[in-house]
């Protein structure tokens, strides 16, 4: 057993020399196996172990006598022992999620404080080939997809390791007994109080019976053969990507032509675009992926609620994805209008700082960019001012001889409409001579004839 978990662990690239590993242990044979495994590869692996116990709290006497077995083989085998104790009841009330959500969340959440706390490199832990068998039943029966079949992943996010994964339940009691180890034994893992249980002690066990005799050997093949599918799928897709989607703060921008791809790329991109702006695909399921594949091609302008705060909005086409708030700005009065003197402006209810300079004209002296715009100064008549649009407003675009329409303006530019209340006007009297981000009109420009500038820079507040 031990050349199989080396050969698992070495296939994997689970660990490097010197690495400092947090090691999850229950006191269960698989948890317990997993620590008496990792002794034994200590030196050849130079590691440093961590073993971290969490007492549940769910089975009093048993439990606590649990945590005193653990530390006392730890003391034994000078591995550095840590453990809390924790109420899942409550806890489990608090975050309205099952027993076994709570145990589980509040494991990983110390796995991961701890790793943090020591500069740790990685956290094993003790899935095994039946535990693959079962979560991929598990996925099956819920309507998972190619990647939910994949089941278990040996190495999760660099840091998550499973060095038995490949050893079957038996071979960890053999090697268990054959080490005179006595494990603790959880007596609920006997009852059939949740899904796993159910799908361990009754669905597997018949099907063993009745149809298949090496049903877990044939899960496991499955999940295998899902995996590099899988994963060649998700090497694709972090291509195309890097092609069709724009990450900007917290927000994803996929490009119209993504929606163009097959429907295999496309269901991840959008995966890939939500995990982007949450960090976690929590409460998000398959129909939100074809939700968003609607709001596509649906018209211009459609906004779409999603779960944990996440909103997508369609936009020519092209689909933003955010958290809502962070996309979206404090509401502006329309009559807001904001008088700017040569200087430093600060407009602190909106965030921004307008700079207004004067300069003599001198060739390259015109710094233009998306937010600096030099004007010819002798065009600039009244008073300079930053307001938003109004009803009626005109404005006359460079290299247009007349006027347009400032909302026709907005609609040939593709501005989405949730952002053309919330773009900067600047004006000179009655005149717009700037559309923030966008154009500036013919009548102001600069040009040979020009004396003097007046240069504006619109930015943030820092």
């Amino acid at each position: 057993m031990i050349d199989k978990v080396i050969d698992t662990i070495e296939a994997n690239r689970m660990l490097r020399d010197g690495d400092k590993v947090i090691v999850g242990v229950s006191g269960g044979p698989d948890s317990m196996c997993l620590l008496h495994v990792l002794l034994r590869l200590r030196e050849r692996f130079s590691l440093k172990l961590i073993a971290a116990h969490v007492n549940h709290g769910l089975r009093g006497k048993d439990a606590d006598d649990d945590e005193k077995y653990v530390a006392e083989f730890c003391r034994r085998n000078d591995v550095e022992f840590r453990s809390i104790k924790e109420d899942i009841h409550r806890i489990s009330a608090e975050r309205n999620v099952s027993d076994e959500t709570a145990g589980r969340e509040v494991r990983y959440e110390f796995f991961e404080k701890l790793k943090s706390e020591n500069a740790a490199d990685k956290i094993a832990v003790a899935h095994n080939l039946n535990d693959q068998a079962e979560t991929v039943m598990m996925r099956i029966m819920r309507g998972t997809g190619l990647e939910g079949l994949a089941g278990i992943k040996p190495v999760r996010d660099g840091v998550y390791i499973r060095p038995l994964l490949t050893c079957s339940r038996a071979e960890i009691e053999d090697y268990c007994s054959r080490n005179s180890i006595n494990p603790r034994i959880d007596k609920t893992n006997f009852e059939s109080i949740y899904a796993r249980n159910k799908i361990r002690l009754e669905l597997l066990p018949y099907i063993e019976n009745n149809f298949n005799k090496d049903i877990i050997s044939v899960l496991n093949r499955l999940a295998q053969s899902a995996k590099v599918d899988s994963e060649y799928l998700e090497q694709e897709t972090e291509k195309k990507y890097k092609k069709y989607c724009k990450n900007k703060e917290s927000k994803v921008i996929i490009t119209k032509e993504a929606f163009l791809e097959h429907e295999a790329v496309l269901t991840r991109l959008i995966r890939m675009a939500f995990s982007r702006v949450l960090g976690n695909l929590r409460n998000f399921e398959r129909m939100h992926i074809y939700q968003v594949i609607e709001l596509q091609g649906s018209g211009t302008g459609k906004k779409l609620m999603l779960p944990n705060g996440v909103a997508a909005f369609n936009n020519y086409g092209d689909i933003s994805v955010y958290l809502q708030g962070e996309d979206e700005a404090a509401p502006v009065k329309a009559d807001s209008e904001f008088k700017l003197g040569i200087g430093v402006n600060s407009i602190e209810e909106l965030g921004l700082k307008v700079t207004v300079e004067e300069h003599p004209f001198e060739e390259g002296c015109c710094e233009n960019s998306e937010f600096i715009k030099c004007f010819d100064a002798s065009r600039v008549c009244g008073d300079i001012t930053l307001r938003f649009r109004k009803p009626g407003d005109k404005f006359n675009p460079l290299g247009m001889a007349g006027s347009k329409k400032l909302k026709d303006i907005f609609i040939d530019m593709k501005v989405p409409q949730d952002k053309r209340d919330k773009t900067p006007l600047i004006c000179f009297g009655d005149h717009i001579a700037w559309i923030v981000g966008y154009k500036t009109s013919n009548r102001s420009k600069a040009d040979k004839s020009t004396k003097k500038i007046i240069k504006i820079r619109v930015e943030r507040e820092e």
